[in-house]
């Protein structure tokens, strides 16, 4: 397929005013794209990080097929596309000089591309991770809980999420991640985090959810401190925020797991989640975009 069947845009209006019904027609597959450019859209363009946000869309036959965005510093992430795509798409930003550290997407996509960059560009493509995609079936409450119970988090925690949100993401190094204090003051304001607290009101464990877009919430972060895994702290704040969210009319309610992580994925399947679809990162080094002719 030609590369100039993608259309670039650095507009998020003008991107969501055409692929809007693209990504709201698969919420569950669509739930990053969805997320994050809700987060832009209400809370700025900058969240992600210093760079301006890039978007791109492919049609065919009037119709969207496929979009991505990415928030530099960040990498690409895409949604489902053929091989063919998938390089037609490698092509065009190699020649528009691109350099990216990376692509997320559904296990043959995100494949696919990473094999493309490297033609196109010499990068090495170094599997990092990989996901599935879970949706939430019938909630099934781990028994017994631990002891304590939930407390949604508020402004008087916000120090605590700062630093508890930077341990998740030196724990975790993947992903689409922002400042702390923004993603703070933004979950304090939706009460987007649920503490599991013991008896004597310490947080043992967080969870937290993505504001409700196109039917779907998606639950993340979940994170306990090292000291205090293995209790069952992250399956009972996992499980609680999974019924706030079922409470509050999401038709889906979604999360990532690691899949080299045997024991959060039994954990969430336990708690009813059942397997949508994988994902992949890959890491890119050593690429140049390379320039389009004069």
């Amino acid at each position: 397929m030609r590369t100039d069947d993608w259309h670039l845009t650095q507009d998020l209006d003008t991107f969501l005013t055409r692929a809007g019904a693209f990504l709201r027609s698969r919420p569950a597959l669509h739930t990053l794209p969805l997320t994050v450019t809700n987060n832009l859209r209400t809370r700025g363009l900058r969240i992600y990080g210093d760079g301006v946000p890039e978007f791109g869309l492919l049609e065919r036959d009037g119709a969207v097929r496929a979009t991505f965005f990415r928030t530099p510093p960040h990498r690409l992430n895409l949604t489902l596309l053929t091989a063919a795509e998938a390089d037609a798409l490698a092509a065009r930003l190699a020649a528009l000089g691109q350099r990216l550290p990376g692509v997320h997407a559904d296990r043959d996509t995100a494949t696919a591309f990473a094999e493309a960059w490297q033609r196109h560009t010499g990068a090495t493509a170094t599997l990092r991770e990989r996901n599935r995609l879970y949706r939430l079936g019938t909630l099934t409450v781990p028994r017994p809980l631990p002891p304590g119970g939930p407390r949604v988090a508020g402004a008087t925690d916000r120090e605590h999420l700062i630093r508890w949100h930077d341990e998740f993401v030196a724990a975790v190094g993947s992903g689409v991640f922002q400042d702390a204090s923004e993603w703070a003051d933004a979950r304090i304001a939706q009460g987007g985090i649920t503490f599991w607290e013991t008896p004597d009101g310490t947080p043992a464990a967080m969870a937290g959810t993505t504001p409700q877009v196109a039917g779907q919430i998606r639950v993340a972060p979940v994170y306990t401190p090292p000291r205090l895994r293995g209790r069952g702290y992250a399956g009972a704040a996992t499980a609680e925020v999974s019924r706030a969210a079922l409470a509050a009319g999401a038709r889906e309610v979604l999360l990532f797991t690691d899949l080299s992580n045997p024991t959060s994925n039994g954990l969430y399947q336990r708690i009813g989640y059942r397997p949508v679809a994988d994902f992949a990162v890959y890491d890119f080094t050593g690429s140049a975009g390379r320039s389009a002719p004069a």
